[in-house]
Formats: C-alpha cells, sequence, structure tokens
C-alpha cells in the first residue's frame, strides 16, 4: 500500500508438559462473560438473510460499548494478572527490548539525519548532525510531546537545503496525523499545522518554500475513527502561511476512491503525480513542468493497469519500476517527448528474483530483490550492467540503499530473526560496507539458528517458511510453537527482529513464518493466488504449515499456536472457526473479521481490491464462506484465543475485534477461554509506546504460558 500500503524467558531449563489446551472442566469454573449489547439486526445480501446481532458494537463510543469494553477488560486483565508467571515474562522482555535503535542515516542540505532509541524510549528521537565525525543533537524528541508516549512521529521530510523539517504527529495511534514545520538550525516550530491529514507525505520544492501534500475533508462530529475516507485532494503548502491560504494542485471529484502522492525529481526540473484508488500497486501517473501553472498536469503513463512507481530521471528520461508484462518487475526507461510503449527502454529486465525496490544513488541502480522471501542487493550500472552483489551475512533483510543521484555514499540496515538491525555506510563506487552503528545485546545470537524449509499446500503449491529456534531444538513434537503469517496485499515476510520473538525462542519456542500467497514474495502472480475468489488458498497454505510441522515432529497440536495481525487477524480468525482441532491457542490481532462491512468504515474500501465486496453477489458468497465472523458455530469447542484490538483504531475498526469475541463467546462450548484485550489510547499499532508494547507481549506470552502448558520456573536468573 505504500504509504497506504512476537515474544518470553525461561530462568532455569524449561519443562515441557504433555497436556494440551484446557479441556471443559479442568478449570474450577468457565468464565462468565459480560453481557454483550444485541439488537435484532438482518441484513438481505442479494437473498440471503444474515443476522448481525452485535451491530451495536460498531458504535465505538456509546455508552454502552464503554461500559462492555470496560467488562471485558476487567475479565481479561483479571485472567492474566493471575498467571505466576507474567511478571518473570515482562522482567525479561523488558531486559530484551533494552537495545539501541538506529535508522540508517540520508543526507540533505550538507546535514545528517537519523533516529536513535536508548532502549526503552517510548519514541525514538530524531537527530542530526553535520558531519558523520561531528556530535549529533536532538532535533525532534516525541516523547515530549506527551505525559504517556502515546504521540508518535509519523512521517517526516527535510527540505533539499537542510533548513526546515516537514513532520507529522500522530496520536493515541490513530491514521490522522498533524503536520508541521521545524526550523532546523534553531529546532524551533514555525506557526504552520496543517489538518486532517492521512496517508500522506511531503515532497519539498527545490527552492524549500513550500511542500506539496494530500488530506482528506474534514470529517463530521464523531466520525473521525470510523468514517468512510474519500475524495482525498493535493494541496501546495507555503512556509509561514496558514492552511487556510494552500493552493488545491490536484482533485478528482469525480472519482472519490483516487488518491495522489507528488515527487519532484532530485533536479527540481519535474513535478510528479502518482495517481491510485486502492490497495493494489495499479497506478496512473501525471507530470509537469515544476515552473508550469497549476493544473498543466498531462498523462504520462498507465491506467490502472500495473505498478508504475517513479525512480528518477535523466533530464526528459523517466525511470520506473514496472510490473507491466513482468509479474516479478523489471526497469523501463521513458522518455516523455514520445512516451507510448513501443518506445519505451527496457533498462532492468524481469529476474528470476522479485523485484522489491530501485533508488538511483552516485550514477549507479541500487537494485533490492527478493531471492525465497530474503533481501538481495545488486549494483548496476545507469545502462543496467551488473556491476556487483552487497554480501549480506546470512538469511536476513537489508533497508535503506536510499539517496540520490549526486550522492556518493548510502546506509542501510540489516537484520535476522536472530540479531536487530545494524546500521552499515556504503560506498557505491569501492562496494565497501563499513559498520556505523551496531546494539549491544542482552543475550548471544550465535545460541540461535534460521533455517528455511518449502512444504506443499493443499493444491500442491510449494510454500517457504522460516524456521527460528535455540540450537539443538529436539524434534519431539513437544516444542511450543508460534505459527505466525499474513498473506495479503502483496505485502511480503521477510525475515525481521522481534525482543519478543526471541523471548519466546529463549525459552525454547520455535517460531514459525510462512511466505504464503496473497503476499509479494514472488511477485503480482503470487499475490493475485491469494485475493478475492481465491482467497481461501491462503488458509490452506497457512493449515497445511501447522499440519506439516506437526507431521515432522516440531510440535504437536498441544503446543501449538497460530498468530497475525490486521489481514493477518483474518487468517488466524479464519483458521480458527475452519479447524478449530488443530492449535493449542490462536492470537488473532487487530483483524479484518467482518468481511461483510469492512468497506463501509474508514479505508475499508480500498481493501476490495484484496477481498472483493458483499455488494457483488458473486463475492458475497465468496466472503461470506470464510469471513471469520458469520463461520463461528455454536456447540463447538474452540482453542484458547486471545483476542487484540484498540479503541482507536481506525485502520481496521476494533467493532470487528469486538462483534467476533461477542459471537465466539456465545458460541463457545467448552471452558477454553475466549477473552479479548482491548488496548486505550492506540490504533493499529504504528506508533504504539515502548511500554505497551512490553505490556501486550507479556499479556500474550503468559496466555500462552497458560493455555499451551509451558512450565516456566519463577526463580530469578
Amino acid at each position: 500500500m505504500n504509504q497506504f500500503r512476537v515474544w518470553i524467558y525461561a530462568l532455569g531449563a524449561l519443562a515441557l508438559m504433555n497436556a494440551g489446551r484446557l479441556e471443559a472442566g479442568e478449570e474450577t469454573a468457565p468464565i462468565k462473560y459480560p453481557p454483550s449489547p444485541r439488537s435484532e439486526t438482518v441484513d438481505d445480501y442479494h437473498g440471503t438473510r444474515v443476522a448481525d446481532p452485535y451491530r451495536p458494537l460498531e458504535e465505538p463510543n456509546a455508552p454502552a460499548t464503554r461500559a462492555w469494553i470496560d467488562a471485558q477488560n476487567k475479565v481479561t486483565f483479571g485472567f492474566l494478572g493471575a498467571i505466576p508467571e507474567r511478571s518473570a515474562i515482562e522482567r525479561r522482555l523488558t531486559e530484551l527490548w533494552n537495545y539501541e535503535k538506529y535508522s540508517p542515516p540520508f543526507h540533505e542540505g550538507g546535514r545528517y539525519f537519523y533516529t536513535f532509541n536508548t532502549g526503552l524510549q517510548n519514541q525514538s528521537v530524531l537527530y542530526t548532525m553535520d558531519s558523520l565525525a561531528a556530535e549529533p543533537r536532538a532535533l525532534l524528541d516525541p516523547n515530549t510531546l506527551s505525559a504517556d508516549g502515546t504521540v508518535a512521529l509519523a512521517g517526516m521530510k527535510v527540505s533539499d537545503d537542510g533548513r526546515y523539517l516537514a513532520y507529522g504527529i500522530a496520536g493515541a495511534g490513530s491514521d490522522w496525523t498533524e503536520w508541521k514545520v521545524r526550523d532546523v538550525a534553531q529546532g524551533t516550530d514555525l506557526p504552520d499545522l496543517l489538518r486532517w491529514v492521512k496517508f500522506s507525505g511531503a515532497e519539498w520544492t527545490p527552492d524549500g518554500k513550500g511542500f506539496f501534500y494530500s488530506r482528506y475533508p474534514e470529517p463530521k462530529p464523531g466520525d473521525d475513527l470510523k468514517g468512510a475516507n474519500y475524495y482525498a485532494k493535493m494541496y501546495f503548502h507555503q512556509v509561514g502561511k496558514p492552511q487556510s491560504e494552500d493552493v488545491l494542485v490536484w482533485e478528482e471529484p469525480d472519482h472519490k476512491e483516487w488518491r495522489a502522492s507528488a515527487a519532484v525529481t532530485d533536479d527540481g526540473a519535474y513535478l510528479i503525480f502518482t495517481i491510485g484508488k486502492g490497495t493494489d500497486a495499479k497506478h496512473r501517473v501525471l507530470y509537469r513542468k515544476l515552473d508550469q501553472p497549476v493544473g498543466q498536469a498531462v498523462h504520462l503513463v498507465g491506467d490502472f493497469d500495473a505498478e508504475y512507481a517513479f525512480i528518477d530521471n535523466d533530464g526528459p528520461i523517466f525511470w520506473f519500476q514496472t510490473n507491466k508484462g513482468a509479474p516479478r518487475g523489471k526497469v523501463v526507461a521513458i522518455d516523455v517527448r514520445k512516451p507510448e510503449p513501443e518506445h519505451w527502454v527496457e533498462v532492468i529486465p524481469q529476474a528470476a528474483e522479485t523485484l522489491e525496490a530501485v533508488d538511483v544513488v552516485a550514477d549507479h541502480f541500487l537494485v533490492l530483490y527478493l531471492k525465497d522471501a530474503h533481501t538481495q542487493v545488486r549494483v548496476l550500472d545507469l545502462k543496467g550492467k551488473h556491476v556487483r552483489d552487497v554480501a549480506f551475512p546470512g538469511l536476513g533483510t537489508a533497508s535503506g540503499f536510499h539517496g540520490k543521484r549526486k550522492d556518493r555514499e548510502t546506509f542501510y540496515s540489516f537484520v535476522s530473526f536472530t540479531a536487530p538491525g545494524s546500521v552499515y555506510r556504503y560506498d557505491v563506487a569501492t562496494g565497501e560496507s563499513t559498520p556505523w552503528r551496531a546494539p549491544k545485546l542482552a543475550y548471544d545470537p550465535a545460541d540461535y539458528e534460521t533455517t528455511q524449509v518449502f512444504f506443499p499446500s493443499k493444491d500442491g503449491a510449494r510454500i517457504p517458511m522460516f524456521l527460528s529456534h535455540k540450537k539443538g531444538l529436539a524434534r519431539d513434537g513437544s516444542n511450543p510453537t508460534l505459527l505466525y503469517g499474513y498473506g495479503g496485499f502483496n505485502i511480503s515476510l521477510s525475515p525481521s527482529f522481534s525482543p519478543s520473538v526471541l523471548a519466546w525462542m529463549e525459552m525454547g519456542g520455535l517460531y514459525a513464518q510462512p511466505n504464503l500467497r496473497g503476499g509479494g514474495e514472488y511477485g503480482e502472480d503470487w499475490h493475485q493466488a491469494g485475493t478475492k475468489t481465491h482467497k481461501q488458498n491462503v488458509f490452506n497454505d497457512f493449515i497445511s504449515a501447522a499440519e506439516w510441522l506437526i507431521a515432522n515432529h516440531y510440535t504437536s497440536t498441544p503446543k501449538l499456536a497460530i498468530a497475525g495481525g490486521s489481514n493477518g487477524g483474518l487468517l488466524v480468525g479464519a483458521c480458527l472457526t475452519q479447524r478449530p482441532d488443530l492449535y493449542g491457542a490462536t492470537l488473532p490481532a487487530v483483524g479484518v473479521m467482518d468481511m461483510l462491512r469492512f468497506h463501509k468504515f474508514t479505508i475499508g474500501w480500498a481493501w476490495i481490491d484484496d477481498y472483493g465486496s458483499s455488494d457483488d453477489p458473486a463475492l458475497f458468497k465468496t466472503l461470506h464462506a470464510y469471513s471469520p465472523l458469520h463461520n463461528i458455530k455454536p456447540g463447538v469447542c474452540y482453542p484458547p484465543t486471545l483476542i487484540t484490538t484498540a479503541d482507536h483504531d481506525d485502520r481496521v475498526v476494533p467493532a470487528h475485534s469486538f462483534k467476533f469475541a461477542a459471537t465466539l463467546q456465545a458460541a463457545q462450548a467448552c471452558a477454553n477461554p475466549i477473552l479479548i484485550r482491548i488496548e486505550t489510547k492506540a490504533g493499529h499499532g504504528a506508533g504504539k509506546p515502548t511500554t505497551k508494547q512490553i505490556a501486550e507481549a507479556a499479556d500474550k506470552w503468559a496466555f500462552l504460558v497458560k493455555t499451551l502448558k509451558v512450565a516456566v520456573p519463577l526463580e530469578k536468573r
């Protein structure tokens, strides 16, 4: 979606018990769940009547909903707080979280900029320095913007001369951002304030007098966290002027779904509008010379038929990354004087690997590929000739490699499942990578290993999966295992580091991450194989991963937990309802659970690209067949489940999780707990303070320790 677009410490030896999930009668008494607000709502979908009894929970601020949230949290936190191991879990998570976190620096106007977190700060701080050898200076500390750390830096852009910083801040995890302007030398804000901005960056003009950004109309009172977002417009903001005087530079009033992002070419000659209308990377591209009047933009390429991502230009020759006729991606050169496809020049052909991103630095293409879901980076000259590959220390993910054509250096970070990001300076001319920053760790990464396996899905498709764990893991079926997935929106799950996952492995647990169809690991064909009428492929892939882990004696049903968030929450919800017998516990987070109404809230309409819509009679049948909310069956013993969401989630509104929890609690036929943890002053996940992240991870791990019957010694280390 571009801008649009886990966990415990064994303080001694781990003792594994053979008991599985909680069975009816095992607890002293079943949990008494709070009553849920109900209605007699029934909707008619193309002749099929579908009841929606918990529709009142769609009103997040209604008194009945707020009372329900408080009552559910009381039950959930009472359950979690009574787990003796939880305090030890949280202590160790805090220790593992406490390492230095750096972003790769970038260079602008004679200054370097990067973010840094000392370890346990709620939000990372933006720093600047005049040279790599100079003393850094804190430029923007989001931790000073709120007492509880819930205000986060949500975007930034430095003017070409390094004089100004445009930055966006988000409160309580919302997608809505407010943008301000800071004087870099003085470290103080100007009066500028831009509101109702969402899914937008800032793009400065070369003279630093202002920047382009997009915003939505101000929502009606009470609709800011649930109302549908349509009619985005692009504006130019002049520094020092009020938002009311911003100049409208692009709108499409006849196409309410269309939105635009702006790019100014590094040579300052052209302004480019990339138009999108959903979550698919399918675009229309307009351009005009920057010195031409507003309204003079002309169509260059694309009609929502393929991806067209602008890379850079050489005068009137524009380079684009595209999947037009190349589902794994390629780079073409388009002359704006003769832009017809027959005149395009293929600069970098489609490769066996999937093209992820391209930058032009030091007159070279820096090309990031995915090979079986891990990073490869190639350096090519501007004619597309291979110069060298960048060497990495193993299976992992590299990010960065940004810059401008005139730069001689760039920076990147490299992470794996077993080690957090170290940052390197890369000399493009020599190919030398020099360590710039590396964190000190409270564990030894050499104690862990990651392998990649491949397994067949239900239809025979070959699916890759990463397995990470402590060395010496016994394949005796007794390992507590977390199976994590996503499978959607062309998003690739490559190796990443999480202190909570490290804690899980430290206790002897196995972390498994399959690369399901619907993602982008193998290009657009792989993505489309997990969308709309093919969405069941994603669930089959995940179920097959669970079955493979059990068949190959890595784990067993009583020791297997599944987890995922957002579209991954949908994944867990669907697999939970389709195969409740297969898992020992489930952790659906901020999930899309109501597949019949998702498009009616905030930006949900954009997901129709992947899911389809219940407004379509044929796709209604597909959606209704797997919608987690609508496939819960009374009288079934569902595995222990901890649902997590947040009251300020305006991406996947919490009503999805609310209604799913109420329905699952009412249907549950055994004593296995069905709990919902509702975070306050938090959203979909971005910008969540460190303290809240640790607390939530500790709660999830405590839940799994109890429900998977993992014995954790409580004595101190």
